[in-house]
Parts: structure tokens; C-alpha cells; sequence
């Protein structure tokens, strides 16, 4: 009989939690804890940074928040100039809060942050978003729903009681009176956009309308206690107006000024920032072709004076030099007129950002051409904190990256002018002293990510020896993690793929390592070799051309692969030789490796449990897995030929007659990730991990071959959804577990003494 054992939480205590995290969804009482993590410090794509602004908060200077696209919001750490994530508890149930599409701070209470999230508009995400509301600046959450989606990971995320927020999907202009705790269509708002990125896209994510950009108040307009009168909103619209104005706070009296647009405005491209210089009276804009944060081969800055109601074209360049949109926008409070930008996306040669001290007349550039193929590049590079961005020193020569792309996100701190922060499609660079822009014409650069961990990891292995991690990863390509304390020096290379789907390593030569890439021919075979426990690799030419991602098992010699791709069946290598077809699987098969005997091959499909003994090139159908209709993973014992977990729909399945029979434990309902690990010193058997549904959805342990179960993490680290996420069990330390998250990175933990 299978049973969740409290008292054993109680007295074997476990943990997994971030080593930055502090904070939950009202967490229960701290438990005794290490704190533990494995360090990436990487930010996909972030779309915005804030830092707080108001004079009065001088106490305050320093605070700083981030918004991610699938990896929940942080905050900044002035003390240390670390991150700390805010939402930690996301589970499941809330699994599309950690898409983070908008983000504001209150100018009266320091204390109070909002937060409006969801993953998708599209099929995607079935689920409304929602508004987070903090008082205690993201500390804990209170929530309320909205009527229709948020997404915090769709094209265009870069574009006191009293809070607008500007929706997708043609849902128009919200307001709320009560610090957020309910919502009104301003209905009356004269536009809710209508630019489509990709109208017709067969894979459904460019095809909802972005809607409105930005909302930007001019705290100069009004008196202090009242609402601030004129409001700025930028709406996602080409072709037709898409900046408004409202000179009497947005008032929803039907015969009221609530919102007219701007005359004289750009329409040509798509406003992505509105940002105000108070002391200058003007509103900076940055435009762009595109919605982002991809995309943008053309666009424009503009200045708009407030007072003469005049527009400037302040665009730093023109002809043969524009080939780019342009995305965040920063202003110095300290210095008025002084103003940075950064190029959207400039792919080649390198990023670029601009900067100007004298309201946009003229400017200087982050970098600048040399002697061809050669940059001059005004600023000092390091990347000690995250070394695996690349080489610790300037790289001069065009077409390497430094700088930055997607940059949506450009912040100086309003108290100090030389600290600066901007987001990039990897990580936050800045640095401490800007000024030196104006006086040397060179800054330094560096990663300032310490603390987030912003990646989706798609697989895990813990081999018997060797580094005790290696990760298949998102936009990455992935790592070996020779210390889980430190960032890793390097990425896979060679090949180099954006992102790995799986990785394996063989059972008796765990030397050998396999991993699969979701590119194309153009970054080469998307199958590649290690016999180095991944310090090098090799592409496997047998793999065929635009084949790509999917699950992988290598077999326990390590000569032969069982690739299960996302679009081509399930095929077999020898030998390194040519893939082949397996028709005797389901082209959806979960596949794994026995990691003793070199010959035999699993797979699971439907209900149907499925063994090859000739080397993956056939298989039988054996045992049933009941009535499930989705196997998840197929895990082994490394230690017993045909001892079998199987994690489906339905629940947990095991064999010890190498998948004759199978006995469904009790108490499961579902189960995604399963594996096993070092067992605990009292007992022969591997001790299990699991993300299942046991009375509710979480990860536990069982030291006693699945008869109890132990839940390992509380209501404050909830992990988002498991059917997205991995897990791995350490083999050589008893209670190790590893999660790989889909937006969040790779936690950790151990078994703590009572």
C-alpha cells in the first residue's frame, strides 16, 4: 500500500529552494533548510527593467524590479547588487504566472508593485491572466483575475489606487481605483490596437493583435494628492494613430477628454517605449518595424515636447546605418537631456546603444567601425559572474555578439548617474560607471544577472561519475555543471545549437554522452557525441538533414542511440552509422536505455509497454500500463536489468520482470518525472523521486521502493507546472534531487538532519 507520510517530512527534513530565494505566496513557517541551487545567472528574454525614481524614496535608491518573459519577476538587491525572485511559489495550478507581460510600482507607496501575468494568448494557455498585487514589495501576493488573457511570452512583451493597464488581444485600456483589487474596460479609450505581428501563422503564435504598448504618466501635470491628469498611451498600431493623450486623468464621463491622439505623431512603426524627462517637459519614443523581441529592421526615436506640442526626429542614425528598430529608452533624472537608447535587435555587426547629454542633437555609440572586419568598442568587458556568455575581455571582431540583442529593457538609476542596467536575450549587463561615457568615451560592461536564473531546462542527467550534472537547455544549448555553486565557464559547442532537446549518458561508459538539437541543416547534425563526459563533442553523420529535437536514450556500451524526433518517428543508429526507421513504435513513444545490458531497449506508448533485445532495431509489446493514455517517462534502476518506472496519465507503473507485468502504485493519480537515485545507507533498494499527483500536485520521495512517499517541497517553491519540467535523481548522494524548470533554471536539494 502506497501512503504520503507527514511525519516523515517532519523528521527527515527536505528542502529544494533557490539560494537567493527568501520570499513565497505567503509562505508557512520557515523550516530548517539548505539552501542550495545551481547556478546559471541567465535571463531569456527581459523585457523590462524599473528602478524607483521618486526623490522622496531616497531610502530606497538602488531598488530595482525585473520582468521576464517565462521566468516570474525579481528584485534588486542594492546592499549586493543581487536579484531575489519574487514568485517563487508559482505551482501547477498557477503555472502561467511566471509569464510576466507588465510590471508597475506605486509613486506614493514604495511598498506596493503589480505584477499583470500569463503565459499565452493563443490555444496555448487556456487560462485567463491575472493582476498581482504586493504591499510589501513582492514579499507576498494577492491576486485578481481578469476577464481575458495576458502573455507574457508573445510577440511585442517588450512594447497610487489608481492603475491602467493596457491589454492584448484588442481587449483595450483597464482601470483600477482600488489599488488593483478590481477592474473596468475604459471603453471609451479610442483605440485597442490592431497590428497582427504575422496574420495567418500556422503555428498560431503571431496571429492575436499585441494591443497596447505602454501607459506613461506625466507626473509634472496636476498637484500632489490628486490624480496625475495627463496620461501617455502607446498603442500597437501602424499606418493609423498610435499615441493618445488624456489631459484630464483618463476620466470615463462620457463627454470627457479620454484619450485623443497626438498630433503630428509618427505612424509608420510601432511605439515601443514612452519615457519621461520631467525637467525637460518631453516624452523620448523609440519606434520599430516590428513588435519584437525578435524582429526590427527599421524604426526611429522621437522627442515630444509636452509644453509647445512639437516633435523632434532625434533618430541617432540614418541611411545605410538604420537597419534596425530601436527598443529601450532611458533618461537621466540627474542630468536633464541626457538620454540612451539601444538598437532593438542589430544582429550584425554587434548591438548597439546610443547615447546623447544633449536632448538627441548628437550622439556617441556603445561601439564604432575600425579597421574592417574590426570594431572600436568603448567599453570593458567582463564576465566574471556568468563566464559562459563567452570570452572574460573585449572581442573587437564583427559579428560577435557583446553588446546584446532583443533589448527591450535600458534603465539609469534615477539617484545615480553612473549605475546603469539594460535586458538582453541572455542576460542584464551594466555597470557602475557611465559617466565615464561622457569623459573617456569608455565604460565598463558586465553580467549584473547574480541571482536570476531565467532558463527552461528540457533534460537533466546525473551520471555515476563524472560531473555530477549536465543539462539540455532552452536558447542555450546547455552545460556541464562542474560546481553547482558557480556559473558554468562554457556552454556545448562545437556543435553549437540554440537550444538541446535531451541528453543521455551510457550505463557502463557513463563517459559517453548523447544530445539532441532542435535546429536545422544550417547549424549542423542535430545529434552529437561526447566521449568526455561533455568536455568535447562530435556531430553524428548519420543523422539526416532538418531531422531534429525530440528524447534520446544512448545504450549502455554506448554504440547505440534511440532517437525519438519531433516529426520523424522514432530511428536507430549503430556504430555511428545512418539513422534508421523503427516501425515497431509509436512515433510518440517515451524511450529510455537499460544502462547493464547493451542490447535491450524500452519504450512506452498508450497503455502499451514495449521491449527491444536487438539493439533498439525491433520491438515487442509486453506488459500494460492499465487504462493510461500518455506515458511521460520511462525510468530504470541502474543497478537491475528489467527493474522499470513508468509515469503516465494515470499514475506510476512498476516492473521488475522487464515489463511483463506492471503494478500501478497506489495513491497515484498522475505522474510526470520519475527517477532514481543513490539509495538511503539502510536500504539496497534506489531511492525514488517523483512529480505525481498524491493527493494533490508536488514532488516526493520514497526510500522504500514506492510503498510511502515523502512530499519534498512546501507551498513556497512550487516549481510551475511538473508536465513541463524535469527531474533527475543524484546516483552518488542519497536524497539529491535535481528539477529543471521550464522558465525558472535547475534547483536543487538535500536531505537535511533533524
Amino acid at each position: 500500500m502506497s501512503t504520503v507520510s507527514s511525519n516523515c517530512y517532519l523528521t527527515r527534513l527536505y528542502t529544494i529552494v533557490r539560494r537567493l530565494s527568501t520570499n513565497g505566496f505567503h509562505p508557512p513557517p520557515a523550516i530548517a533548510s539548505r539552501v542550495l541551487a545551481v547556478d546559471v545567472r541567465r535571463s531569456s528574454t527581459l523585457p523590462f527593467l524599473h528602478l524607483e525614481e521618486r526623490e522622496d524614496w531616497r531610502r530606497w535608491r538602488g531598488l530595482a524590479y525585473a520582468r521576464t518573459d517565462i521566468g516570474g519577476a525579481y528584485r534588486l538587491n542594492p546592499e549586493d547588487h543581487t536579484w531575489t525572485p519574487l514568485l517563487e511559489f508559482v505551482d501547477d495550478e498557477r503555472w502561467n504566472w511566471w509569464g510576466v507581460d507588465a510590471l508597475a510600482t506605486d509613486p506614493v507607496d514604495p511598498n506596493r508593485v503589480y505584477l499583470a501575468t500569463g503565459m499565452y494568448t493563443n490555444s496555448w494557455d487556456p487560462n485567463n491572466g491575472q493582476i498581482l498585487i504586493s504591499a510589501d514589495r513582492g514579499n507576498t501576493w494577492n491576486s485578481t483575475k481578469l476577464p481575458f488573457k495576458v502573455g507574457g511570452n508573445m510577440p511585442g512583451r517588450g512594447i497610487n489606487n489608481i492603475l491602467y493597464f493596457g491589454a492584448r488581444s484588442g481587449n483595450g485600456l483597464w482601470k483600477s481605483i482600488d489599488y488593483g483589487a478590481s477592474w473596468t474596460n475604459v471603453t471609451q479609450f479610442p483605440s485597442v490596437g490592431t497590428y497582427i505581428p504575422v496574420p495567418g501563422d500556422s503555428n498560431d503564435y503571431n496571429t492575436d493583435i499585441v494591443g497596447i504598448s505602454w501607459v506613461t504618466f506625466d507626473e509634472t501635470s496636476g498637484q500632489s494628492g490628486q490624480p496625475t491628469p495627463r496620461i501617455f498611451v502607446g498603442v500597437a498600431n501602424k499606418g493609423s494613430d498610435n499615441i493618445f493623450v488624456s489631459e484630464d486623468g483618463g476620466n470615463t464621463s462620457p463627454h470627457r477628454d479620454l484619450g485623443s491622439a497626438v498630433p503630428g505623431q509618427n505612424n509608420a512603426f510601432l511605439p515601443h517605449k514612452g519615457v519621461l524627462s520631467p525637467v525637460e517637459q518631453s516624452l523620448y519614443l523609440s519606434y520599430s518595424d516590428g513588435a519584437g523581441p525578435y524582429d526590427g529592421g527599421f524604426g526611429a526615436l522621437y522627442k515630444y515636447d509636452i509644453t509647445s506640442k512639437t516633435w523632434t526626429d532625434i533618430t541617432p542614425v540614418s541611411g545605410d546605418d538604420l537597419y534596425f528598430g530601436f527598443g529601450g529608452v532611458a533618461v537621466d533624472l540627474q542630468r536633464p537631456g541626457t538620454v540612451m537608447v539601444a538598437a532593438l535587435n542589430s544582429w550584425w555587426p554587434e548591438g548597439q546603444i546610443f547615447r546623447s547629454t544633449d536632448g538627441g542633437a548628437s550622439w556617441s555609440t556603445i561601439w564604432s567601425w575600425g579597421n574592417w572586419p574590426h570594431l572600436n568598442k568603448h567599453y570593458s568587458y567582463s564576465n566574471s559572474r556568468a563566464p559562459w556568455l563567452g570570452v572574460n575581455h573585449v572581442e573587437t571582431e564583427a559579428g560577435i555578439l557583446q553588446v546584446g540583442w532583443m533589448m527591450e529593457a535600458l534603465v539609469i538609476d534615477p539617484f545615480d548617474s553612473n549605475h546603469w542596467l539594460y535586458g538582453t536575450g541572455a542576460t542584464i549587463y551594466g555597470g557602475h560607471d557611465l559617466l565615464e561615457w561622457d569623459s573617456k568615451h569608455n565604460v565598463t560592461l558586465e553580467s549584473l544577472a547574480d541571482g536570476v536564473e531565467e532558463t527552461a531546462i528540457l533534460g537533466l542527467i546525473s551520471p555515476p561519475s563524472g560531473p555530477q550534472l549536465l543539462s539540455a537547455v532552452g536558447d542555450l544549448g546547455g552545460f556541464v555543471h562542474h560546481s553547482l555553486s558557480e556559473a558554468p565557464a562554457e556552454g556545448f559547442k562545437n556543435p553549437t545549437w540554440a537550444t538541446s532537446s535531451d541528453i543521455d549518458y551510457a550505463g557502463k561508459r557513463p563517459n559517453i554522452i548523447v544530445r539532441v538539437g532542435t535546429g536545422d541543416s544550417s547549424s549542423g547534425k542535430q545529434v552529437a557525441i561526447s566521449s568526455d563526459s561533455g568536455t568535447t563533442w562530435q556531430e553524428h553523420y548519420g543523422a539526416a538533414d532538418n531531422v531534429s529535437g525530440g528524447k534520446i536514450a544512448i545504450s549502455a556500451e554506448g554504440d547505440t542511440i534511440l532517437w525519438r524526433t519531433s516529426g520523424n518517428g522514432v530511428l536507430v543508429s549503430r556504430h555511428m552509422g545512418s539513422f534508421t526507421r523503427v516501425t515497431s513504435l509509436p512515433s510518440s513513444a517515451a524511450i529510455a536505455s537499460d544502462k547493464l545490458e547493451n542490447n535491450i531497449f524500452y519504450a512506452a506508448a498508450g497503455s502499451s509497454f514495449y521491449v527491444s533485445t536487438d539493439h533498439g532495431t525491433t520491438f515487442v509489446q509486453r506488459g500494460s500500463l492499465g487504462d493510461s493514455e500518455s506515458p511521460f517517462q520511462v525510468a530504470v534502476n541502474t543497478n537491475q536489468t528489467g527493474d522499470i518506472w513508468v509515469s503516465t496519465d494515470k499514475g506510476l507503473f512498476h516492473s521488475t520482470d522487464s515489463g511483463e507485468s506492471f503494478t500501478q502504485i497506489e495513491g497515484i493519480t498522475q505522474a510526470w518525472s520519475v527517477s532514481l537515485g543513490a539509495p538511503a545507507a539502510s536500504e539496497d533498494y534506489p531511492t525514488i523521486f517523483v512529480a505525481a499527483n498524491i493527493d494533490g500536485i508536488a514532488y516526493f520521495r520514497s526510500d522504500d521502493a514506492g510503498v510511502t512517499w515523502a512530499r519534498i517541497n512546501d507551498e513556497g517553491r512550487g516549481f510551475g507546472t511538473p508536465s513541463a519540467n524535469c527531474l533527475v535523481a543524484d546516483s552518488r548522494v542519497h536524497g539529491r534531487v535535481y528539477i529543471g524548470t521550464n522558465g525558472r533554471g535547475i534547483f536543487y536539494g538535500d536531505l537535511v538532519a533533524a
